[in-house]
């Protein structure tokens, strides 16, 4: 294929010294000392091997599935891989634009990977109806990253069918207030979906997600999964923030989120020549962003204003028009909109 956008292309990659960090989309800068302590008090034991056991029923009670129904993953782009090795998809669909490490996963272990385009006229909507009735294999992300849609959850449950996986990347769910569209907990056949706890908590040096599903499904992942795949204290982690009080606390961020979200386009919109096709559908912590020499723009916000964005040429169906901007507080946008106004003035 030619003019391919790079597919291993992620927002760590854009950061650097002395940058103010709008690329990743990590919402905490550390994790929260209460989390720090659990995943401390880990380390004294690290000469025996992890046992997944207990952080498998937390995670399985949260969504009110069996054990066989979940498997902890190395973060959840190590459920992308081992979907990759295991899986023997006929017609393999994943919608874009989104994250783009599913399609690199399935092309690197040999498969063929069919794309299907939201586009921004549709505000990067799904109609399920775009989904080739014969696809094996379906991957989409909830709300999609880069675009930050969330598709409501019928479209989603539509999907679904026997004969089918249906994969469900639900990375920056638990941002979206209430969860509305989640399927984390739905019994629907070949369905699994993938979730991280990178985002929310600050833990991507940490390495922790997890599949929930179909339990025949996600035993075919854990066949192919390595041994001690998930450490202890990553492990610790899992449970630690599958409590109600985690849970509780992930909500207060998530409407946190969700207003300084709002701040940010009302901004952003401010600006000649901004547009944000996506907002009516969008409810994630980051904001897709499009004017007209965006690659430019770019480049001289980290050059000469000191912010990294991620570039947004990378995800399939977009071009060099576009930038994913992670939420911040408020002064941030300030300072940020204020740079970009010199740029799109």
């Amino acid at each position: 294929m030619t003019n391919e956008p790079d597919l291993r292309h992620h927002g760590d990659r854009e950061v650097g010294p002395g940058l103010v960090d709008l690329a990743v989309n990590v919402r905490v800068a550390r994790p929260p000392r209460w989390l720090l302590d659990r995943i401390a008090a880990t380390l004294p034991e690290l000469a025996a091997y992890p046992d997944a056991t207990d952080a498998t029923v937390a995670v399985a009670r949260l969504h009110e599935r069996s054990a066989d129904e979940v498997l902890l993953t190395s973060g959840a782009a190590e459920a992308f891989v081992l979907l990759a090795r295991a899986l023997r998809p006929r017609r393999a669909v994943v919608v874009h634009p989104q994250f783009t490490e599913p399609e690199a996963a399935l092309r690197a272990a040999g498969h063929d990977v069919e794309r299907v385009l939201l586009t921004a006229e549709d505000g990067f909507r799904l109609d399920p109806a775009f989904v080739p009735e014969d696809a094996d294999l379906v991957i989409i992300g909830n709300p999609t990253n880069p675009t930050g849609v969330l598709h409501p959850a019928a479209d989603l449950t539509f999907l679904a069918r026997p004969g089918r996986t249906l994969v469900i990347d639900e990375a920056f769910m638990d941002a979206v207030p209430g969860q509305p569209a989640s399927l984390a907990s739905a019994r629907l056949p070949g369905l699994v979906v993938l979730r991280s706890l990178t985002k929310t908590w600050g833990l991507a040096g940490l390495r922790i997600g997890y599949a929930a599903g179909d339990a025949a499904v996600l035993a075919t992942l854990r066949a192919a999964q390595p041994l001690w795949s998930v450490s202890s204290p990553a492990l610790a982690a899992a449970i630690a923030c599958s409590e109600p009080f985690a849970q509780a606390e992930a909500e207060k961020l998530a409407a946190a989120a969700e207003a300084d979200r709002h701040y940010l386009e009302e901004r952003l919109l401010e600006l000649p020549g901004c547009t944000l096709p996506a907002r009516a559908y969008a409810r994630a912590p980051f904001v897709l962003l499009h004017v007209e020499g965006a690659d430019k723009i770019r480049l001289r916000l980290r050059e000469a204003h000191g912010f990294a964005v991620r570039r947004a040429d990378t995800f399939p169906g977009l071009g060099p028009d576009w930038l994913r901007i992670a939420v911040r507080d408020r002064a941030v946008t300030d300072s940020l909109v204020a740079a970009l106004r010199e740029l799109c003035g």
